[in-house]
């Protein structure tokens, strides 16, 4: 049984409806009986409830977002959850899954305590099965995805292969037939569904990509850094490069940079994403905008629609991708 309102009372040493004073701010109370509840409510970990902190309309006008870290990664996506939910009336409540199991713990206990009325989750690393469980328990939940899982919940996803597809026909536009491709990690559907668009494209051009062609990566700035260095000293030829995210791209612009080649004069690159980073690489990075505002706004309306139980309440959205060209394949008009 989770830790109780008496529970705190007792710790405190104070009654049960000091403590609610305390939780609702009603009331004058002396200072030093606050302290001792506030201290008592973190030696204990108590979760207020919805009924706890005076929220008796059935809604506590919250939502939960559960994200990896507090990375900038997200913040387009936080951004455009945080101004959906406040023009509907509702607040926020962030949570992070730093520390493991004990984090999944106590999101179970807010749960449980009624603390938001739905959750939406930013990539779910190894807790896909937990949310699931709360899920199937009532709980109204929304993934926001990149990667192409497909819960058993409602979920917002970007189109990762037609953005594969959308590299390689600008590459082949501007007459790039020789590309490399710098993947993310195999294990992930988005890296499958990015390659298999860009490869497939390839293909109905006439053009097989062969093993040389395609690297391995981690979506991280070193290791494709280090990756193009290697090709180059290989031997491998090549006239464009799609990185499958925009800090693998620009560990590629890096590297070129190094070996003396112009960009895009002899190699074309082209990113994944359109993070701020994009703009600011040297030239400006080409790219595959995932649309995250959109993404954020749309799981957003999408977890109210089930919080509300709407009848019109979709089960997925899926937001779709767009090329957005800067200097990293085309040079800048004479003009």
């Amino acid at each position: 049984m989770g830790v109780t309102i008496a529970d705190v009372a007792a710790h405190a040493g104070v009654s049960k409806t000091t403590v609610s004073r305390v939780l609702n701010a009603k009331g004058e109370i002396n200072e030093n009986t606050v302290l001792k509840v506030r201290q008592a409510i973190s030696e204990l970990g108590y979760v207020p409830s919805a009924g706890a902190v005076g929220l008796a309309r059935g809604t506590t006008q919250m939502i939960g977002m559960l994200v990896p870290d507090m990375a900038w990664a997200w913040a387009g996506i936080v951004q455009a959850v945080v101004e959906t939910l406040e023009t509907e009336g509702f607040g926020l409540r962030m949570l992070t899954v730093n520390r493991g199991e004990e984090s999944l713990r106590r999101l179970g206990l807010q749960v449980a305590a009624r603390s938001f009325d739905g959750l939406l989750v930013i990539e779910p690393e190894g807790a896909l099965a937990s949310i699931t469980e709360l899920h199937e328990a009532g709980l109204p939940v929304v993934l926001i995805d990149d990667r192409f899982q497909r819960p058993g919940f409602p979920y917002v996803a970007t189109t990762n292969r037609e953005g594969g597809e959308q590299a390689a026909r600008h590459l082949l536009d501007i007459g790039r037939s020789r590309p490399l491709v710098v993947t993310g990690p195999e294990e992930l559907s988005c890296t499958q569904e990015r390659l298999g668009g860009f490869v497939d494209v390839y293909a109905q051009a006439g053009i097989e990509l062969d093993q040389r062609s395609i690297v391995c990566g981690d979506f991280l700035f070193e290791s494709s850094r280090s990756a193009i260095a290697q090709a180059l000293a290989d031997g491998v030829e090549f006239d464009a490069v799609f990185g499958h995210n925009d800090p693998s791209a620009a560990g590629v612009l890096a590297a070129l940079h190094e070996a003396g080649l112009r960009i895009p004069q002899d190699v074309a690159v082209v990113g994944f994403d359109d993070i701020e980073l994009a703009s600011y690489t040297y030239p400006a990075l080409t790219t595959i905008r995932q649309p995250m505002r959109e993404m954020g706004e749309a799981a957003a309306r999408l977890l109210l629609d089930h919080v509300r139980r709407s009848p019109q309440a979709a089960s997925s959205r899926i937001v779709p991708t767009s090329l957005v060209v800067r200097g990293s394949t085309l040079e800048p008009s004479a003009n």
